[in-house]
């Protein structure tokens, strides 16, 4: 496994009103973040959060291109962003126990946060399509360039690391610096993770290392 310390580009928030962030997504142009009672919004250029839903926002958050989808306790729901409508909802795989969600190859991809898990999901009914076991507590969960990541969070250590999406065997680890935590993650496409970072109420963009070959 190659380690290294996580590479810290720039920094968001607190934001107004927001006591801790959960998930976060990325829509192109908005950074998204699971805000407790409400799902925000922010430009990564400017610093202050721009948009907010009203729904209950307290896990992952996913973005499949033309949809956002939010953990809320046991159930996942699929949000229109420009109305704020809910248009479906799914039982999420972890009965409550869900942390990180992320959008890829046209399905959901749901963190199980003490139970070390990363689901595949289907988005339409919740059907759990095939589970990779972690060695640690999965928080975010992220697919980039063929390339799954996830965050982990114990006690005061938390890294971002890219696992083998067969094996679950890690291949790779972000360290990041102690006392800051990952909640949340997403990448941007490019060379940047943005990261959750809890009870801070903020959330830290990390330089991701040059993409792999690979594919879900």
């Amino acid at each position: 496994m190659k380690r290294s310390d996580a590479e810290i580009i720039s920094e968001y928030g607190p934001f107004a009103g927001v006591d801790s962030v959960g998930g976060v997504t990325y829509d192109g142009e908005q950074v998204w973040f699971a805000g407790g009672d409400t799902l925000a919004s922010f430009d990564p250029a400017g610093s202050e959060a721009s948009r907010s839903i009203d729904v209950t926002a307290h896990a992952g958050t996913a973005f499949d291109g033309h949809h956002l989808f939010q953990i809320a306790e046991n159930r996942i729901r699929k949000i229109d962003p420009a109305s704020g409508r809910v248009l479906a909802t799914i039982p999420a795989p972890g009965a409550g126990g869900d942390s990180g969600l992320a959008w890829a190859e046209g399905t959901l991809w749901v963190g199980q946060y003490r139970e070390r898990k990363i689901h595949q999901v289907d988005p339409d009914t919740g059907t759990v399509l095939r589970t990779i076991t972690c060695d640690r507590f999965v928080t975010g969960v992220t697919w980039v360039d063929g390339e799954l990541w996830h965050g982990t969070w114990e006690g005061d250590e938390s890294d971002v690391r890219r696992i083998d999406p067969a094996t679950g065997e890690v291949l790779e680890s972000l360290q990041m610096p102690v006392g800051v935590g990952v909640s949340g993650l997403e990448s941007d496409g490019g060379d940047r993770f943005f990261c959750g970072g809890g009870s801070s109420g903020k959330i830290t963009a990390i330089r991701r290392p040059k993409s792999r070959t690979g594919s879900p």
